[in-house]
């Protein structure tokens, strides 16, 4: 299954960016507000460059069977950048996929950041000084956050052949690696 391939050829992307984002900090109750700024604008970042292009190269029966139109996040977070008083900013980096499965692989660490950062709401509203904050990118699915995730996994596993798996993890690697290096 290639939820699983990516799951472990990403493994060390995904612990580069809890150390990047300093998220052991998130359990322990000493994130800061200036932290969850920083996470916030380098999703946002990523989304902006990122999210428009990946939902353009998916074919129209992935867009109906992912049901892209409730996966759009860049509204979201971008109501998070005005609440939090950050400032809005253009597209400016060269971020491209070359095919269908690396959009997929890309759009697998979208919605993992979405799965992950319900958790990250749930802890964060419980910490002092995040009363105000509204958390409309990582409580984006609320209750269905689980079967946001089990849907896409299933769609993905079944839709994308071992042969692609290669591209899958292409653009996975490609979309950890600009969230890692831009700001």
């Amino acid at each position: 299954m290639v939820s699983e391939y990516l799951k472990q050829n990403t493994a060390d992307f995904h612990n580069a960016a809890e150390k990047f984002f300093s998220s052991d900090k998130i359990f322990s109750k000493t994130f800061t507000l200036s932290d969850y700024k920083k996470m916030i604008n380098s999703n946002y970042l990523m989304l902006l460059n990122s999210e428009d292009k990946i939902f353009s190269i998916l074919s129209k029966n992935f867009s109906e069977k992912l049901r892209l139109d409730l996966r759009m996040k860049l509204p979201l977070i971008e109501k998070d950048i005005e609440s939090l008083n950050l400032k809005n900013q253009n597209a400016t980096h060269n971020l491209e996929f070359a095919n269908e499965q690396e959009a997929l692989g890309a759009l697998y660490v979208i919605e993992g950041s979405t799965l992950g950062g319900n958790v990250i709401a749930k802890q964060l509203s419980k910490t002092e000084n995040f009363d105000h904050v509204s958390f409309n990118f990582f409580g984006c699915y609320k209750e269905n956050t689980g079967m946001m995730w089990k849907d896409f996994k299933e769609i993905l596993d079944t839709q994308v052949s071992e042969e692609n798996y290669q591209d899958a993890l292409s653009g996975a690697k490609k979309l950890y690696t600009f969230l890692l290096n831009v700001n």
